[in-house]
């Protein structure tokens, strides 16, 4: 027996969702949020910028999150703004306050942020925080063979 459902029996008011519960404290996103050093790589960020011209920037955080997303998944500018743009554990890692349906911010923003700062800072502070993202452990032990890409309990 084949089960399928048609194309045209989906609609957006029929599908459901977890958006009335709460996030997952064990997803690999909230965890991460909890141990990254934002407020050391915000100070970096904020030492290479002048306070007292130019429009506002976004937020810090998101910029820092953006950053992480982008090197973690392999994405590049726009690739990560749509990907926080439709993940809800994405905007929460990113800072957000609440789930959002439009982009964050544009692409070019970060285009934006490396003239900004200048290529050298940019790069620094671009490694730095890719060097403290890679170095973070996981808050919970996974048994893994050296076999198999999936942890022991996935697999069994």
């Amino acid at each position: 027996m084949i089960k399928y459902t048609p194309a045209n029996q989906l609609t957006l008011e029929g599908f459901l969702h977890p958006f009335d519960q709460e996030l997952s404290p064990v997803n690999r996103w909230v965890e991460l949020a909890a141990v990254v050093p934002w407020d050391l790589l915000a100070s970096v960020y904020s030492d290479k910028l002048d306070t007292r011209r130019g429009r506002l920037s976004i937020d810090v955080r998101m910029v820092i999150g953006a950053i992480i997303v982008k090197h973690r998944l392999g994405l590049d500018d726009r690739g990560t703004v749509a990907m926080i743009s439709e993940n809800i554990y994405l905007q929460y890692f990113c800072g957000l306050t609440g789930f959002q349906t439009k982009e964050p911010f544009h692409p070019t923003v970060l285009v934006d942020i490396r003239k900004r700062m200048g290529g050298r800072s940019f790069d620094s502070w671009n490694a730095l925080i890719i060097e403290k993202a890679d170095s973070l452990k996981p808050a919970r032990a996974k048994n893994i063979d050296k076999d198999s890409e999936y942890p022991k309990e996935v697999r069994a």
